[in-house]
C-alpha cells in the first residue's frame, strides 16, 4: 500500500513576526521602565553622596565580576591565579602568572559585559533570574576562593549571597527578578577598573585623558596602536551593545506576564510554599 499523506493545512506553521517577537508586554514594560530607573541612578549616584553610598555594595560587586573575568581569562591561556585583591577605593587587581596578554586584559571590561547582558536578559522573568542566580553564586564561590586573603571579599560575597536569598524566598520570587536585572545593569554600565571606574558616567576618565595603569593603557601600550582614549571609546560602545542585546533577549524570550510568572516561579526550584499554604487553606476551608 503506497503511504498516505495528511492533508497540508496539518503541515502548517504559524511564523511569528519579528516585530512581535520584539514587541515588549506590559510586563515587560514595566522590566523596561524599571532598568530606565536603575539607569538613572547610575547618574546621579556622582552627584548625590547618599546615593552613592547606597549602591557603594553594588560597585564592589561590579568590581569583583571585572576581577574574576581577568581571572577566568588566565585560567582559560593556562595561568596560574594568585590572588584578587579588593580594596574600599573601589578598585581591584588580579594577580596572575604566565597567561596570554592580549586575551585577559580586555578580558575585564568583555567579561563583565557579558554576564551583565545574560542578567539583563535573565531579569525578564523569575525563573530564569532563578537559574541566573544559582549561576552567581558558583561565580562567587570561585571568586571568593580566589579573593580568600582580601577582606573586602569576605564581607561583599556572604552579603549579596543573603540578600539574593531573600529575595528568592519572598513574594514568589518577584524581589529576585529585579535585583539580578539591577546587578545586569551595574555590571553592564558601570563596570569598573582596577584603578579607575569606567562606567557610562565616569568613561570621560579614559576618554578624556590617558589613565596610567588601566587596562586600557596597558593593553594600547601592548597592542601598539590606537591609545588608552580610544580603546575605551571601543569598550564604551561594547557596553551598550551588550546592554541592548541583554535587553532585547529578554524581550523576546520571555514573553509571559507577571501573573504566569509567579504561578511558574511556584513550581520551580524551592517556590512551593505558596503552593502548600494554597492548599492548606483550602483544606481548612472543606473539611
Amino acid at each position: 500500500m503506497s503511504p498516505t499523506f495528511p492533508p497540508t493545512e496539518h503541515h502548517t506553521f504559524v511564523k511569528r513576526a519579528t516585530s512581535d517577537v520584539l514587541t515588549p508586554n506590559d510586563t515587560q514594560k514595566v522590566t523596561l521602565g524599571v532598568a530606565a530607573g536603575y539607569i538613572l541612578v547610575i547618574a546621579l549616584r556622582k552627584p548625590s553622596p547618599l546615593l552613592n553610598k547606597i549602591i557603594y555594595p553594588f560597585k564592589l560587586l561590579v568590581v569583583g565580576m571585572h576581577e574574576a573575568s581577568h581571572a577566568f581569562a588566565g585560567v582559560v591561556t593556562c595561568a596560574v591565579i594568585e590572588s584578587i585583591q579588593l580594596d574600599p577605593d573601589e578598585g581591584g587587581a588580579t594577580r596572575m602568572r604566565g597567561g596570554v596578554p592580549a586575551i585577559t586584559l580586555p578580558a575585564g571590561y568583555l567579561g563583565s559585559s557579558l554576564i551583565g547582558a545574560a542578567l539583563i536578559a535573565c531579569g525578564f522573568d523569575i525563573n530564569a533570574s532563578k537559574i541566573a542566580t544559582c549561576a552567581l553564586a558558583v561565580g562567587f564561590l570561585i571568586t571568593l576562593w580566589w579573593a580568600r586573603n582580601s577582606w573586602i571579599a569576605w564581607i561583599t560575597v556572604p552579603l549579596f549571597t543573603g540578600l539574593l536569598a531573600l529575595c528568592w524566598l519572598i513574594y514568589d520570587s518577584v524581589p529576585l527578578r529585579f535585583l539580578v536585572l539591577f546587578i545586569g545593569v551595574m555590571s553592564t554600565l558601570l563596570d569598573q577598573d582596577a584603578s579607575t571606574p569606567y562606567g557610562i558616567s565616569s568613561m570621560a576618565n579614559t576618554i578624556k585623558r590617558k589613565v596610567n595603569g588601566s587596562d586600557a593603557s596597558r593593553f594600547a601600550a601592548m597592542i601598539g596602536f590606537f591609545g588608552p582614549r580610544v580603546w575605551g571609546v571601543i569598550w564604551l560602545i561594547n557596553s551598550i551593545i551588550f546592554f541592548a542585546g541583554g535587553i532585547l533577549i529578554g524581550i523576546a524570550a520571555f514573553k509571559r506576564s507577571s501573573g504566569e510568572q509567579r504561578e511558574a516561579a511556584d513550581r520551580f526550584m524551592g517556590g512551593e510554599s505558596r503552593g502548600r499554604n494554597d492548599r492548606f487553606r483550602a483544606r481548612s476551608q472543606n473539611p
